[in-house]
């Protein structure tokens, strides 16, 4: 398949709907992966009365401190996250506990979520981006290296800066 072809797959996917394969640990020392199963394990076993199911909900606990350490990552155990979560480089990534991330986004390092954020779905964050307040951000919104957001953003927007501003797109089809 050549990149063009791959591009207009990419496009034509159904990005509200979460993509597991992208949390699936791929390797032994894969820490954002593990952090994220370590997560997920949690929130299946919450329930549980038994003490074998509570011995493994103590064990999922102590998998999220220590993935947790090695990857730099401030992700509680009790955040609201929808599936198909991407984070290549989990260093210094902070999440607020009542932040919501929709299905398949993608969280570079040093981004922190402050707040009650709410992501829709298929948002990307660049490296450094600060979301701080009781934000919302729509469908397939790319927010920018190092940018600060401090208001919503609507669906399919680029912002970028400090504050974020939208990227005007007639300007970008010019380049």
């Amino acid at each position: 398949m050549d990149e063009t072809a791959a591009i207009a797959a990419s496009s034509q996917q159904d990005w509200s709907e979460p993509d597991w394969t992208r949390e699936a640990p791929r390797r032994l020392w894969d820490p954002s992966r593990r952090l994220l199963k370590s997560i997920r394990d949690y929130e299946r076993l919450r329930g549980r009365r038994s003490s074998v199911g509570w011995l493994r909900w103590k064990w999922c606990v102590l998998r999220h401190r220590f993935w947790s350490a090695v990857s730099g990552a401030d992700i509680p155990l009790n955040s609201q996250i929808a599936g198909g979560l991407l984070i290549p480089h989990p260093n210094g990534i902070v999440v607020h506990p009542d932040a919501r991330i929709g299905p398949n986004c993608l969280l570079f390092q040093q981004v922190t979520l402050g707040g009650p954020v709410v992501l829709g779905c298929h948002v990307d964050i660049g490296a450094g981006a600060k979301l701080l307040g009781a934000i919302c951000l729509g469908d397939h919104v790319r927010v920018g290296a190092n940018a600060v957001v401090t208001h919503d953003v609507p669906a399919d927007t680029t912002v970028v800066g400090i504050p974020a501003r939208p990227i005007d797109p007639a300007r970008e089809e010019k380049k």
